[in-house]
C-alpha cells in the first residue's frame, strides 16, 4: 500500500470482496483534501456470500435513516489537541467514508453467519486511537426494505464502481487511523475568574462606577478606584503593582472592552442614585418639619402670651371694679387730681415669660421703651439683653443681646443719637446703638457695675458706679481704660444709683456734677473746671438708702429708704439741693465754693415690705404746676402716685407683681407712665 499523489488526481480505493463467481470489486474516489489509504478486504473461500452492493450505497443515499454517516467534525480548537500519528504523506480520510468502512465488514459478517479473521495493520509507530468498536458496528444491519442484489455485472461505464470476478486473497483489512473528535479546550474555573477581578482588591471590576476597568501604560488591568488609591499612596515613587514600572495618575486610561467580563452594577448604581435622592428628600422633609415645629412653638408661645394678657386684663378689671365699689378704699377717680385728670390703664405687655426683668428706660428718638431681661433662648445664647417695646402700638418688637450677666442700669444722653449706656454685673460697661442693634463700645471695669449715667454737660463722658463704692469716669474717645476714679468718702458699699445734674446759670443750686447714691448714704461730686471733681457728702440717713433720683429742672431729688426699726414702712423723701454762699480762692479769682447740701421737703410712706432694690421717679405733673412722686409698693403690688406739693396719694395703680422700675414718658403730646415688674410692663395713659 502506498500513498498517492493528492494534488494530481483523485485517489481510488479498491475493496475486494469474496470470490463468488466473480466477487464484487469496489473502487471509491476520495477528494484531494482528504488523505487516502488503500484498503483491501479479502475473505476465505468458505466465507458467506458477499455484501450486497445496493445496501452499501443505500447507507449513503438515505439521510436521516438508521446507519446515516455522521457529519464531519468542525475544524476548531480540537485541531490543536494531540492527534494520532499517521503515515507520512497521508491524511485522515473523510468521516462519511470511515463510517462506511466500519459498517461494511460487520454487515457482511452478519449476512454470511460465519466469522472471518480481520487484520488491522498499520505502521509500527502508530498508536491505536479510541473510536467506535467493530462489534458495535456489526450490530447495525441493513435498513428495512433492502433487497438482495442481482447477479454481479461488469464494471460501470464511469469506472467509478466495477463488479466482476475477483480471486480473493487472504482476508486482510487495512484501516486508516480514525481521528477522534475531542471537545475544545475549556479553562478551569480558577483561570476563568482570573481575568475578572482586580489584582489589588481581588474584587470583580465593573462596567461603570468607581471600580470600572482601567489600565496603565504597562498594560496591566486594575479597578479604577483601586489603582488611583494605590498610586496616591505610593506618592512620587509610584509603580505598577504587578511589574514595578513607574506610573502616575495621568497614565490611567479607562478601558471600553468589547468582551469585558464585568459585574453588571448598573442596577446597583441606579439604586444608589435613588438612595441619594431619597436621602436628599428626607433631609429636606426633616428640615421643613423642624421649621414647622419651630413655627408651631412660636405660635404656641404667642397664644400663651395673649391668654396671659387676657387673664391679666380680666384681673385688673375685676380689681378696678372692686376698688370703685369699695367705700373704705381709695378710689382712683375719687383721688384723682383737680380737673379730673388721672392715669388710666392703657396696655400690658409680656416682656419675659420666665421673669428676670430689672430696669427700664425710654428712648425718645426711637420712640420705644427698653426693658432688661434674660435671653429668651438661654440654652443657645445665654446672657442678658434688652427688649424693644414700641410706643406706637405698645408691642414688644425685638430682643438685643448685650451682656452675659444681669443688667443693673440703662441710660441715654441728650444728643438723640440712639446710643444706650448699660451697666452689668459682668464687670462691663457697654454702649449699644439702637439703630443697628449692635454693641459699639465696651469698657471693662474690673468689678461688677451697679449703675451708670451720661454727663449732661459733655456727652463724651460716662460714669459707672461699682460694687466697691467707687465711680469710674470714662471718655468715649479713649477706648483703653477709665480716665479718672472717684473714691468714696465713707464705707465702701455698692452704688445702686447715679444721676448727673447739669450746670445752671442761676438759682439756689447752679453747680453741676454727679449725684451718687450708695447703700450707706449719698455723695455729690461737683465738677470743676476741666476734669476735676470735688466731693460733697449729703446729709442723709446713715443706712437704708436704696435709691436716689433727680428732677433736674427743679433741682430736687427723691431719696428712698427701706423699712427699719425706727421707720417700719418704705419712705420716699423729696429733698431740695442747696449750696452755701461761700467763696473759694482760685487762680482766676474767687469762685463760689460753698458746701453742697440738701434739705427735706416732703415725705411719702408706702408699705412695710421692701426686699428688692426698686427704682422710683419724680417728675413734673402732666397737668402742670406741680410735681408727681411715684414709687412701687411691694406690700400691695402696686404703683403709688403722690402729689409732691401736698403729699396726698393721688392713685394706686395695681400690678400682679412687685414694681421694680418706673419710667414717665411723652409720645406725640400724650403722657404715659410705665411700670415694670419681673415679667410684665404696664403702661398707663394720663387723661
Amino acid at each position: 500500500m502506498e500513498a498517492m499523489d493528492m494534488d494530481e488526481e483523485p485517489v481510488i480505493v479498491a475493496v475486494r470482496g469474496p470470490d463468488l463467481g466473480g466477487g464484487p470489486r469496489f473502487h471509491f474516489p476520495l477528494s484531494d483534501s482528504e488523505s487516502s489509504r488503500e484498503l483491501e478486504t479479502g475473505l476465505d473461500e468458505e466465507e458467506p456470500p458477499p455484501i450486497m452492493s445496493t445496501w452499501a450505497f443505500n447507507q449513503r443515499s438515505a439521510p436521516g435513516q438508521r446507519g446515516e454517516p455522521r457529519p464531519r467534525a468542525a475544524r476548531g480548537p480540537a485541531a490543536s489537541q494531540p492527534r494520532r500519528r499517521t503515515r507520512r504523506g497521508l491524511a485522515p480520510p473523510s468521516r462519511a467514508f470511515l463510517d462506511f468502512l466500519l459498517r461494511a465488514p460487520a454487515a457482511s459478517e452478519a449476512l454470511q453467519g460465519s466469522g472471518s479473521s480481520t487484520d488491522i495493520s498499520g505502521s509500527d509507530t502508530e498508536e491505536q486511537a479510541p473510536g467506535p468498536s467493530l462489534g458495535a458496528s456489526a450490530a447495525l444491519g441493513p435498513p428495512a426494505g433492502s433487497t438482495e442484489p442481482s447477479a454481479p455485472t461488469n464494471e460501470t461505464a464511469g469506472g467509478r464502481v466495477q463488479l466482476g470476478p475477483v480471486v480473493p486473497p487472504p482476508a486482510t483489512v487495512t484501516l486508516p487511523c480514525v481521528p477522534v473528535a475531542t471537545p475544545s479546550f475549556q479553562p478551569s474555573q480558577s483561570e476563568e475568574g482570573e481575568g475578572d477581578t482586580c489584582p489589588i482588591c481581588f474584587e470583580p471590576w465593573a462596567a461603570a462606577g468607581e471600580h470600572r476597568l482601567a489600565t496603565l501604560r504597562c498594560g496591566h488591568l486594575f479597578g479604577n478606584a483601586c489603582i488611583k488609591r494605590w498610586l496616591k499612596g505610593q506618592g512620587q515613587a509610584a509603580k505598577c503593582p504587578q511589574c514595578n514600572k513607574k506610573a502616575k495618575r495621568s497614565d490611567i486610561v479607562l478601558l471600553y472592552a468589547r468582551k469585558l467580563r464585568a459585574v453588571d452594577n448598573s442596577e446597583q448604581e441606579a439604586m444608589k442614585k435613588c438612595l441619594a435622592e431619597e436621602q436628599t428628600l428626607r433631609r429636606k422633609a426633616e428640615l421643613e418639619s423642624a421649621q414647622c415645629r419651630m413655627q408651631l412653638q412660636v405660635v404656641t408661645e404667642e397664644c400663651g402670651k395673649l391668654r396671659k394678657q387676657v387673664q391679666d386684663i380680666r384681673t385688673l378689671m375685676s380689681q378696678a371694679g372692686g376698688a370703685s365699689r369699695s367705700t373704705g378704699g381709695l378710689s382712683q377717680r375719687a383721688e384723682a387730681p383737680r380737673g379730673g385728670s388721672h392715669y388710666t390703664f392703657s396696655k400690658g405687655v409680656l416682656v419675659s415669660q420666665a421673669g428676670g426683668c430689672r430696669v427700664l428706660a425710654f428712648c425718645g428718638p426711637m420712640g420705644c421703651l427698653l426693658a432688661s431681661q434674660p435671653s429668651p433662648q438661654a440654652t443657645l445664647v445665654p446672657g442678658y439683653g434688652v427688649k424693644k417695646i414700641s410706643t406706637v402700638n405698645m408691642k414688644a418688637s425685638q430682643y438685643i443681646h448685650i451682656h452675659s450677666k444681669q443688667i443693673r442700669g440703662l441710660a441715654f444722653n441728650r444728643r438723640d443719637d440712639s446710643l444706650m449706656l448699660s451697666a452689668s454685673l459682668d464687670n462691663t460697661l457697654k454702649i449699644t446703638s439702637l439703630l443697628t442693634n449692635t454693641v459699639v463700645q465696651t469698657y471693662n471695669a474690673g468689678k461688677p457695675v451697679w449703675s451708670c449715667c451720661w454727663s449732661l454737660d459733655n456727652s463724651n463722658y460716662v460714669y459707672a458706679g461699682l460694687l466697691n463704692g467707687s465711680v469710674l469716669v470714662y471718655d468715649t474717645r479713649d477706648t483703653s481704660t477709665h480716665v479718672q476714679e472717684l473714691l468714696p468718702l465713707g464705707a465702701r458699699s455698692p452704688v445702686p444709683s447715679l444721676s448727673y445734674i447739669p450746670r445752671a446759670g442761676s438759682g439756689p443750686f447752679p453747680c453741676g456734677g454727679l449725684l451718687a447714691g450708695s447703700l450707706e448714704g449719698g455723695y455729690f461730686w461737683e465738677q470743676l473746671e476741666g476734669n476735676s471733681y470735688r466731693p460733697h457728702q449729703l446729709p442723709l440717713e446713715a443706712a437704708g438708702c436704696i435709691d436716689i433720683q433727680v428732677e433736674t429742672a427743679t433741682r430736687h431729688c427723691l431719696v428712698t429708704y427701706r423699712p427699719g426699726r425706727s421707720n417700719p414702712s418704705l419712705r420716699c423723701v423729696l429733698m431740695e439741693l442747696t449750696r452755701a454762699p461761700q467763696l473759694v480762692p482760685s487762680l482766676q479769682g474767687s469762685l463760689p465754693g460753698g458746701a453742697c447740701s440738701c434739705s427735706p421737703v416732703q415725705t411719702f410712706n408706702a408699705g412695710s415690705s421692701c426686699k428688692l432694690l426698686t427704682r422710683n421717679a419724680v417728675f413734673p405733673s402732666p397737668a402742670g404746676g406741680a410735681m408727681l412722686v411715684c414709687a412701687g409698693d411691694e406690700a400691695s403690688n402696686s404703683t403709688m402716685v403722690w402729689d409732691a406739693g401736698s403729699g396726698a396719694l393721688i392713685q394706686k395703680l395695681p400690678a400682679d407683681l412687685p414694681v421694680l422700675d418706673i419710667c414717665p414718658l411723652e409720645v406725640n403730646g400724650d403722657h404715659y407712665l410705665a411700670s415694670l415688674t419681673e415679667k410684665m410692663l404696664k403702661v398707663y395713659k394720663w387723661e
